[in-house]
Protein backbone atom coordinates (compact mmCIF):
# COMPACT_ATOMS: atom_id res chain seq x y z
CA UNK A 1 0.00 0.00 0.00
CA UNK A 2 1.35 3.62 -0.99
CA UNK A 3 2.05 6.00 -3.61
CA UNK A 4 2.60 5.14 -7.03
CA UNK A 5 4.10 6.85 -9.77
CA UNK A 6 2.45 7.66 -12.83
CA UNK A 7 4.31 6.24 -15.24
CA UNK A 8 3.77 2.88 -13.23
CA UNK A 9 -0.04 3.45 -12.65
CA UNK A 10 -0.47 3.97 -16.84
CA UNK A 11 2.04 0.48 -17.37
CA UNK A 12 -0.76 -1.22 -15.02
CA UNK A 13 -3.43 0.13 -16.75
CA UNK A 14 -2.09 0.04 -20.09
CA UNK A 15 -4.17 -1.91 -23.22
CA UNK A 16 -7.56 -1.23 -21.26
CA UNK A 17 -9.56 -2.52 -23.93
CA UNK A 18 -13.24 -3.54 -21.66
CA UNK A 19 -14.62 -1.70 -18.88
CA UNK A 20 -17.39 -1.62 -16.23
CA UNK A 21 -18.16 1.80 -14.94
CA UNK A 22 -20.29 2.12 -11.77
CA UNK A 23 -22.22 5.12 -11.26
CA UNK A 24 -23.62 5.43 -7.44
CA UNK A 25 -27.09 6.38 -6.20
CA UNK A 26 -25.74 9.99 -4.54
CA UNK A 27 -24.01 11.52 -7.29
CA UNK A 28 -26.39 10.41 -9.69
CA UNK A 29 -29.33 11.53 -7.92
CA UNK A 30 -27.82 14.77 -6.55
CA UNK A 31 -28.54 13.43 -3.16
CA UNK A 32 -31.53 12.82 -3.85
CA UNK A 33 -33.18 15.45 -5.56
CA UNK A 34 -33.35 13.16 -8.51
CA UNK A 35 -32.01 12.56 -11.82
CA UNK A 36 -30.91 15.54 -13.61
CA UNK A 37 -29.66 15.34 -17.68
CA UNK A 38 -26.81 18.30 -16.75
CA UNK A 39 -25.44 15.72 -14.20
CA UNK A 40 -25.51 12.65 -16.35
CA UNK A 41 -23.80 14.79 -19.66
CA UNK A 42 -19.96 14.77 -18.52
CA UNK A 43 -20.48 10.89 -17.98
CA UNK A 44 -22.18 9.98 -21.12
CA UNK A 45 -19.50 12.66 -23.31
CA UNK A 46 -16.51 10.64 -21.09
CA UNK A 47 -17.92 7.21 -22.13
CA UNK A 48 -18.34 8.21 -25.68
CA UNK A 49 -15.15 9.31 -26.24
CA UNK A 50 -13.81 6.37 -24.62
CA UNK A 51 -15.91 3.92 -26.74
CA UNK A 52 -14.35 5.93 -30.14
CA UNK A 53 -11.13 5.06 -28.88
CA UNK A 54 -12.19 1.27 -28.82
CA UNK A 55 -12.46 0.48 -25.49
CA UNK A 56 -15.70 -1.51 -24.30
CA UNK A 57 -18.03 0.21 -21.71
CA UNK A 58 -21.13 -1.57 -19.59
CA UNK A 59 -22.68 0.93 -17.13
CA UNK A 60 -23.64 -0.34 -13.76
CA UNK A 61 -25.92 2.40 -12.56
CA UNK A 62 -28.15 2.95 -9.29
CA UNK A 63 -30.53 5.77 -8.99
CA UNK A 64 -33.63 3.70 -9.71
CA UNK A 65 -34.87 3.73 -6.12
CA UNK A 66 -33.83 7.51 -5.41
CA UNK A 67 -35.67 8.44 -8.67
CA UNK A 68 -38.79 6.73 -7.73
CA UNK A 69 -38.46 8.32 -4.35
CA UNK A 70 -38.12 11.64 -5.96
CA UNK A 71 -41.33 11.18 -8.59
CA UNK A 72 -43.05 10.24 -5.46
CA UNK A 73 -41.97 12.99 -3.20
CA UNK A 74 -40.31 10.97 -0.55
CA UNK A 75 -38.09 12.56 1.95
CA UNK A 76 -37.01 9.28 3.69
CA UNK A 77 -35.63 5.73 2.00
CA UNK A 78 -38.71 3.21 2.75
CA UNK A 79 -37.90 -0.35 4.96
CA UNK A 80 -40.94 -1.62 3.29
CA UNK A 81 -39.65 -3.73 0.68
CA UNK A 82 -43.18 -3.38 -1.46
CA UNK A 83 -42.49 0.08 -0.96
CA UNK A 84 -38.75 0.20 -2.44
CA UNK A 85 -39.38 -1.80 -5.25
CA UNK A 86 -42.62 0.31 -6.47
CA UNK A 87 -40.25 3.11 -6.27
CA UNK A 88 -37.78 0.77 -8.14
CA UNK A 89 -40.40 0.11 -10.82
CA UNK A 90 -41.28 3.77 -11.11
CA UNK A 91 -37.88 5.05 -11.01
CA UNK A 92 -36.04 2.29 -13.45
CA UNK A 93 -38.08 3.68 -16.03
CA UNK A 94 -37.15 7.56 -15.79
CA UNK A 95 -33.63 6.49 -15.27
CA UNK A 96 -33.47 4.69 -18.56
CA UNK A 97 -34.96 7.00 -20.54
CA UNK A 98 -32.55 9.47 -19.73
CA UNK A 99 -29.64 7.30 -20.28
CA UNK A 100 -31.15 6.82 -23.34
CA UNK A 101 -32.03 10.19 -24.46
CA UNK A 102 -28.21 11.44 -23.83
CA UNK A 103 -26.38 8.78 -25.02
CA UNK A 104 -28.52 9.48 -29.01
CA UNK A 105 -26.69 12.47 -29.11
CA UNK A 106 -23.81 10.33 -29.74
CA UNK A 107 -25.50 7.58 -31.96
CA UNK A 108 -24.97 4.80 -29.13
CA UNK A 109 -27.23 2.43 -28.93
CA UNK A 110 -28.58 1.19 -25.34
CA UNK A 111 -30.17 -1.71 -23.75
CA UNK A 112 -31.56 -2.37 -20.32
CA UNK A 113 -30.32 -5.49 -18.16
CA UNK A 114 -31.95 -5.87 -15.06
CA UNK A 115 -29.99 -8.89 -12.69
CA UNK A 116 -30.75 -10.25 -9.71
CA UNK A 117 -28.29 -12.36 -7.66
CA UNK A 118 -30.14 -15.83 -8.42
CA UNK A 119 -29.30 -14.89 -12.18
CA UNK A 120 -26.00 -15.35 -11.52
CA UNK A 121 -25.70 -18.22 -9.27
CA UNK A 122 -27.80 -20.51 -11.50
CA UNK A 123 -24.94 -21.56 -13.77
CA UNK A 124 -27.54 -21.86 -16.94
CA UNK A 125 -28.95 -18.53 -16.25
CA UNK A 126 -25.10 -17.04 -15.64
CA UNK A 127 -23.82 -18.55 -19.16
CA UNK A 128 -27.19 -17.01 -20.32
CA UNK A 129 -26.45 -13.39 -18.72
CA UNK A 130 -22.70 -13.55 -19.97
CA UNK A 131 -23.66 -14.23 -23.32
CA UNK A 132 -26.48 -11.45 -23.49
CA UNK A 133 -23.82 -8.74 -22.80
CA UNK A 134 -21.22 -10.15 -24.68
CA UNK A 135 -23.17 -10.45 -27.69
CA UNK A 136 -24.51 -6.57 -26.84
CA UNK A 137 -21.32 -5.32 -26.68
CA UNK A 138 -19.90 -7.23 -30.17
CA UNK A 139 -23.05 -5.31 -31.29
CA UNK A 140 -21.56 -1.67 -30.55
CA UNK A 141 -24.44 -1.59 -28.24
CA UNK A 142 -23.95 -0.15 -24.68
CA UNK A 143 -25.33 -2.28 -21.76
CA UNK A 144 -26.79 -0.56 -18.67
CA UNK A 145 -27.26 -2.61 -15.71
CA UNK A 146 -29.32 -2.23 -12.26
CA UNK A 147 -30.51 -4.96 -10.10
CA UNK A 148 -33.85 -5.73 -10.79
CA UNK A 149 -35.14 -4.45 -7.34
CA UNK A 150 -38.87 -4.61 -8.46
CA UNK A 151 -38.63 -8.50 -8.25
CA UNK A 152 -35.74 -9.08 -5.85
CA UNK A 153 -36.03 -10.54 -1.95
CA UNK A 154 -33.80 -10.77 0.26
CA UNK A 155 -32.78 -13.74 -0.82
CA UNK A 156 -31.89 -13.13 -4.48
CA UNK A 157 -30.51 -9.16 -3.28
CA UNK A 158 -26.55 -8.45 -4.09
CA UNK A 159 -27.38 -5.93 -1.68
CA UNK A 160 -25.62 -3.01 -3.43
CA UNK A 161 -24.69 -2.34 -6.90
CA UNK A 162 -21.23 -2.59 -6.17
CA UNK A 163 -21.16 -6.25 -5.60
CA UNK A 164 -23.26 -6.60 -8.82
CA UNK A 165 -20.98 -4.38 -10.81
CA UNK A 166 -17.92 -6.53 -9.41
CA UNK A 167 -20.13 -9.64 -10.47
CA UNK A 168 -20.50 -8.26 -13.90
CA UNK A 169 -16.63 -7.62 -13.83
CA UNK A 170 -16.30 -11.36 -13.58
CA UNK A 171 -19.10 -11.90 -15.99
CA UNK A 172 -17.65 -10.05 -19.23
CA UNK A 173 -13.56 -10.32 -18.07
CA UNK A 174 -13.29 -6.52 -17.80
CA UNK A 175 -9.87 -5.16 -17.59
CA UNK A 176 -10.90 -2.33 -14.72
CA UNK A 177 -13.64 -1.81 -12.90
CA UNK A 178 -14.43 1.99 -12.35
CA UNK A 179 -16.21 2.94 -9.39
CA UNK A 180 -17.74 6.24 -9.33
CA UNK A 181 -18.55 7.65 -6.17
CA UNK A 182 -18.99 10.87 -3.80
CA UNK A 183 -15.62 10.52 -2.45
CA UNK A 184 -12.32 10.86 -3.54
CA UNK A 185 -11.60 7.84 -3.38
CA UNK A 186 -10.30 5.63 -0.26
CA UNK A 187 -8.88 7.29 2.78
CA UNK A 188 -7.09 5.71 5.48
CA UNK A 189 -9.79 7.17 7.86
CA UNK A 190 -13.28 8.67 7.38
CA UNK A 191 -12.48 12.19 5.42
CA UNK A 192 -15.85 13.11 6.67
CA UNK A 193 -14.93 13.18 10.10
CA UNK A 194 -11.42 13.28 9.88
CA UNK A 195 -9.82 16.78 8.59
CA UNK A 196 -6.10 14.64 8.26
CA UNK A 197 -7.80 11.79 6.12
CA UNK A 198 -5.23 10.88 3.75
CA UNK A 199 -6.23 9.42 0.07
CA UNK A 200 -4.57 5.67 -0.54
CA UNK A 201 -3.76 6.41 -4.28
CA UNK A 202 -2.71 2.58 -4.53
CA UNK A 203 -3.08 -0.91 -2.92
CA UNK A 204 -3.27 -4.48 -4.02
CA UNK A 205 -6.99 -5.25 -4.08
CA UNK A 206 -7.03 -8.42 -1.49
CA UNK A 207 -4.71 -6.59 1.06
CA UNK A 208 -6.38 -6.89 4.75
CA UNK A 209 -5.89 -2.95 5.88
CA UNK A 210 -8.08 -2.12 3.21
CA UNK A 211 -11.15 -3.27 5.28
CA UNK A 212 -10.08 -2.35 8.35
CA UNK A 213 -10.08 1.29 6.95
CA UNK A 214 -12.91 1.05 5.05
CA UNK A 215 -15.92 2.79 6.77
CA UNK A 216 -19.59 -0.14 6.20
CA UNK A 217 -21.39 3.34 6.78
CA UNK A 218 -24.39 3.65 4.34
CA UNK A 219 -25.59 6.94 3.09
CA UNK A 220 -29.55 7.66 3.29
CA UNK A 221 -30.13 7.18 -0.56
CA UNK A 222 -27.74 4.35 -1.35
CA UNK A 223 -26.98 0.57 0.16
CA UNK A 224 -23.72 0.50 0.42
CA UNK A 225 -20.71 2.19 1.85
CA UNK A 226 -16.39 1.88 1.45
CA UNK A 227 -16.79 -1.31 2.45
CA UNK A 228 -19.15 -2.69 -0.04
CA UNK A 229 -16.40 -0.81 -3.06
CA UNK A 230 -13.30 -2.50 -1.04
CA UNK A 231 -15.18 -5.84 -1.18
CA UNK A 232 -16.10 -5.03 -4.67
CA UNK A 233 -12.19 -4.85 -5.93
CA UNK A 234 -11.69 -7.97 -3.88
CA UNK A 235 -14.21 -9.87 -5.67
CA UNK A 236 -13.00 -8.01 -9.05
CA UNK A 237 -9.52 -8.97 -8.58
CA UNK A 238 -10.38 -13.09 -8.81
CA UNK A 239 -10.68 -12.28 -12.81
CA UNK A 240 -8.12 -10.34 -13.26
CA UNK A 241 -9.87 -6.99 -12.86
CA UNK A 242 -8.46 -4.03 -11.26
CA UNK A 243 -10.34 -1.63 -9.58
CA UNK A 244 -10.19 2.05 -9.21
CA UNK A 245 -12.37 4.08 -6.59
CA UNK A 246 -13.06 7.86 -8.02
CA UNK A 247 -14.93 10.92 -7.49
CA UNK A 248 -17.40 10.97 -10.54
CA UNK A 249 -18.21 14.72 -9.61
CA UNK A 250 -14.66 15.50 -11.02
CA UNK A 251 -13.85 16.41 -14.42
CA UNK A 252 -12.80 13.97 -16.70
CA UNK A 253 -12.87 11.24 -13.87
CA UNK A 254 -13.64 8.71 -16.20
CA UNK A 255 -10.85 9.58 -18.75
CA UNK A 256 -8.51 10.27 -16.48
CA UNK A 257 -8.87 6.95 -14.68
CA UNK A 258 -8.83 4.92 -17.57
CA UNK A 259 -5.62 6.91 -18.88
CA UNK A 260 -4.04 6.00 -15.68
CA UNK A 261 -3.60 9.38 -14.56
CA UNK A 262 -3.35 10.07 -10.61
CA UNK A 263 -7.10 9.76 -9.46
CA UNK A 264 -8.97 8.22 -7.12
CA UNK A 265 -7.92 4.97 -5.37
CA UNK A 266 -6.15 2.58 -8.02
CA UNK A 267 -6.78 -1.57 -6.43
CA UNK A 268 -5.02 -3.89 -8.60
CA UNK A 269 -5.56 -7.49 -9.07
CA UNK A 270 -2.55 -9.20 -8.21
CA UNK A 271 -3.63 -13.03 -9.56
CA UNK A 272 -4.57 -14.60 -13.24
CA UNK A 273 -7.89 -14.59 -14.07
CA UNK A 274 -9.96 -17.71 -12.82
CA UNK A 275 -11.21 -19.67 -15.03
CA UNK A 276 -14.58 -18.98 -16.41
CA UNK A 277 -16.02 -22.12 -14.01
CA UNK A 278 -13.90 -20.90 -10.88
CA UNK A 279 -14.58 -17.31 -11.56
CA UNK A 280 -18.48 -18.05 -10.89
CA UNK A 281 -17.65 -20.43 -7.78
CA UNK A 282 -15.60 -17.78 -6.39
CA UNK A 283 -17.85 -14.58 -7.03
CA UNK A 284 -21.41 -15.96 -5.85
CA UNK A 285 -22.52 -14.20 -2.93
CA UNK A 286 -24.64 -16.24 -1.56
CA UNK A 287 -23.81 -20.25 0.00
CA UNK A 288 -25.98 -22.78 1.38
CA UNK A 289 -23.90 -24.33 3.71
CA UNK A 290 -20.60 -24.85 5.47
CA UNK A 291 -18.19 -27.86 5.80
CA UNK A 292 -15.84 -26.74 8.46
CA UNK A 293 -12.21 -28.88 7.75
CA UNK A 294 -9.47 -30.29 10.10
CA UNK A 295 -5.98 -28.92 9.61
CA UNK A 296 -4.92 -31.63 6.89
CA UNK A 297 -8.15 -30.94 4.92
CA UNK A 298 -6.92 -27.28 4.84
CA UNK A 299 -3.61 -27.66 3.89
CA UNK A 300 -4.34 -30.40 0.94
CA UNK A 301 -6.61 -27.82 -0.37
CA UNK A 302 -4.03 -24.96 -0.28
CA UNK A 303 -0.84 -26.47 -0.96
CA UNK A 304 -1.96 -29.75 -3.93
CA UNK A 305 -5.82 -28.09 -5.52
CA UNK A 306 -7.02 -31.80 -4.74
CA UNK A 307 -10.68 -32.89 -4.00
CA UNK A 308 -12.29 -32.58 -0.72
CA UNK A 309 -12.87 -35.77 1.02
CA UNK A 310 -14.91 -36.77 3.96
CA UNK A 311 -12.29 -37.98 6.14
CA UNK A 312 -11.29 -34.25 6.31
CA UNK A 313 -14.44 -33.07 7.44
CA UNK A 314 -15.02 -32.11 11.27
CA UNK A 315 -18.36 -30.80 11.01
CA UNK A 316 -21.12 -29.53 8.82
CA UNK A 317 -23.38 -26.64 9.15
CA UNK A 318 -26.58 -25.57 7.15
CA UNK A 319 -29.27 -27.74 5.27
CA UNK A 320 -28.44 -28.56 1.53
CA UNK A 321 -28.64 -30.85 -0.97
CA UNK A 322 -26.74 -32.04 -3.65
CA UNK A 323 -25.11 -29.59 -5.72
CA UNK A 324 -25.31 -26.71 -3.76
CA UNK A 325 -22.54 -24.09 -3.46
CA UNK A 326 -21.32 -24.73 0.19
CA UNK A 327 -18.16 -23.16 2.03
CA UNK A 328 -15.12 -24.71 3.39
CA UNK A 329 -13.74 -23.18 6.11
CA UNK A 330 -11.35 -23.46 9.26
CA UNK A 331 -11.84 -24.07 12.23
CA UNK A 332 -11.48 -20.82 13.42
CA UNK A 333 -14.15 -20.03 10.90
CA UNK A 334 -11.81 -18.61 8.04
CA UNK A 335 -13.28 -19.10 4.73
CA UNK A 336 -11.06 -21.17 2.61
CA UNK A 337 -12.51 -22.75 -0.30
CA UNK A 338 -16.28 -23.24 -1.94
CA UNK A 339 -18.07 -25.76 -4.21
CA UNK A 340 -20.86 -27.81 -5.21
CA UNK A 341 -21.48 -30.54 -2.83
CA UNK A 342 -21.73 -33.91 -4.28
CA UNK A 343 -24.02 -34.80 -1.09
CA UNK A 344 -26.68 -33.15 1.27
CA UNK A 345 -25.96 -31.87 4.79
CA UNK A 346 -27.70 -34.95 6.47
CA UNK A 347 -25.47 -37.13 4.44
CA UNK A 348 -22.53 -35.18 5.16
CA UNK A 349 -23.27 -35.47 8.72
CA UNK A 350 -22.83 -38.79 8.56
CA UNK A 351 -19.69 -39.67 6.35
CA UNK A 352 -17.83 -36.84 8.41
CA UNK A 353 -14.16 -38.06 9.46
CA UNK A 354 -14.40 -41.26 7.25
CA UNK A 355 -12.46 -42.57 4.87
CA UNK A 356 -14.29 -42.56 1.04
CA UNK A 357 -14.27 -46.16 1.04
CA UNK A 358 -16.72 -46.10 4.30
CA UNK A 359 -19.43 -43.81 2.54
CA UNK A 360 -21.44 -47.00 0.61
CA UNK A 361 -21.84 -48.86 3.78
CA UNK A 362 -22.64 -45.87 5.76
CA UNK A 363 -25.15 -44.28 3.10
CA UNK A 364 -26.20 -47.59 1.39
CA UNK A 365 -24.86 -46.13 -2.04
CA UNK A 366 -21.98 -43.91 -3.17
CA UNK A 367 -22.45 -41.21 -6.08
CA UNK A 368 -19.02 -39.70 -5.58
CA UNK A 369 -15.63 -40.48 -3.30
CA UNK A 370 -15.13 -36.84 -2.87
CA UNK A 371 -17.46 -34.21 -1.07
CA UNK A 372 -16.45 -32.12 -3.36
CA UNK A 373 -14.15 -32.59 -6.65
CA UNK A 374 -11.25 -30.07 -7.63
CA UNK A 375 -13.27 -29.56 -10.92
CA UNK A 376 -16.06 -28.00 -8.50
CA UNK A 377 -13.86 -26.36 -6.35
CA UNK A 378 -12.27 -23.07 -5.71
CA UNK A 379 -9.75 -21.49 -3.03
CA UNK A 380 -10.89 -18.09 -1.59
CA UNK A 381 -8.07 -17.29 0.61
CA UNK A 382 -4.28 -18.17 -0.11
Amino acid sequence: MGNMTQENRQQTLKNIRRVVVKIGSALITRNGRGVDDAVIAPWVQQIARLRESGVEVLLVSSGAVAEGMASLGWQQRPHAIHDLQAAAALGQMALVQRYQKAFNQYQIKTAQVLLTHADLSNRQRYLNARSTLKSLLQYKVLPVVNENDAVATDEIRFGDNDSLAAMVANLIEADLLLILTDQNGLFDKDPRSNSDASLVEHATADDPALEQMATGGKGALGSGGMLTKVLAAKMAARSGTHTVIAGGANDNSILQAVAGEQVGTLLTAQQEAYAARKQWLAGQLKVAGALVLDAGAVKVLKQSGKSLLPVGVIDVRGEFTRGDLVECVDENNQAIARGLVNYSAAESHKIKQQASSEIAGLLGYIDAEELIHRDNLVLVSA
